[in-house]
């Protein structure tokens, strides 16, 4: 068994495999897992197969696969995860059933459910429940004149202008937030397969959206940031992102809220259509 700190040389061993997993869990990604290894402590345990061990939001110490478990099976994570004193993390609803024969306790923590919405959702706003937002976007398109751009390296520069701003007008600092995962995602556009959108107002810089394909029907969400002086631009952004994107995805996920409630009531005010559970494995 050996155990080292994730790397971004592991990219080629763990890509793939994470990509190959069935299901639309938001840490099932490498450059999830890459950009938040410190938060987390991230780090890749080689057995007979490749394992992620880390530390949920709330500190808890555990073992994650990087396969699909209703592949390969449960019997060799579960002897791991007793032997290193850790719960198995996260655990699709799917695959529950695998763990009956063993004596567990399944738990699910609020915080570490991903916010899930359907592409079509996004791209009108229907509904009585959604009309602020259609307001919003209404009056973003009737009030700016804007430009819209595929984030590529060219508008890197461009992209850390707006995080710079949108650090600045948060009032937190960078150890506070998810500043410097973004801005390293952004230093690692191509390396890490990410891909997004930056858009203009009156040729100024004014917000980007970054994420990548996390299951063959669902694109999740790592990063959007945006300058709070343009009003409704994160209502036009996610509406015009969901538009471009193609139809062969169905979903969006916007990933967790961290047990934070400005994230939560960000999140909800959405209307999630799933709230997908993460299930913690304990021994």
């Amino acid at each position: 068994m050996n155990v080292v700190k994730l790397k971004l040389d592991h990219r080629e061993l763990l890509y793939d495999a994470l990509k190959n997993v069935d299901t639309k869990i938001s840490e099932y990604s490498f450059s999830n897992l890459y950009l938040f290894r410190e938060r987390h402590e991230y780090k890749l345990l080689s057995n007979n197969n490749n394992y992620i061990i880390g530390k949920t939001v709330d500190n808890v110490d555990y073992i994650m696969p990087t396969f699909d478990l209703s592949v390969v099976g449960v019997e060799e994570i579960c002897k791991l995860a007793k032997d290193l004193n850790k719960i198995i993390f996260p655990v699709d609803e799917k695959w529950l059933e695998l763990f009956e024969a063993y004596d567990v306790n399944i738990l699910c923590d609020g915080a570490d459910r991903d916010y899930i919405y359907t592409l079509e959702k996004m791209c009108t706003y229907k509904g009585r429940k959604l009309h602020k937002k259609r307001n919003l976007l209404k009056q973003f398109i009737q009030s700016y004149s804007y430009s819209v751009k595929a984030l590529t390296t060219g508008e890197v520069e461009n992209a850390k202008v707006i995080l710079d701003e949108w650090i600045y007008d948060s009032g937190m600092s960078a150890s506070e937030t998810d500043y410097s995962a973004c801005q390293e995602a952004l230093n690692l556009l191509d390396t890490l397969i990410l891909c997004g959108l930056i858009y203009y107002v009156d040729a100024e810089p004014a917000g980007f959206i970054l994420g990548e394909e996390i299951h063959t029907d669902t694109f999740a969400i790592h990063f959007a940031k945006a300058k709070k002086k343009y009003k409704g631009i994160y209502q036009f952004i996610y509406n015009n992102f969901a538009k471009m994107l193609p139809k062969k995805y169905k979903y969006l996920n916007f990933e967790q809220d961290l047990g934070k409630a400005s994230l939560k009531i960000t999140k909800s005010s959405y209307i999630p259509d799933i709230l997908l559970n993460k299930y913690r494995v304990v021994f």
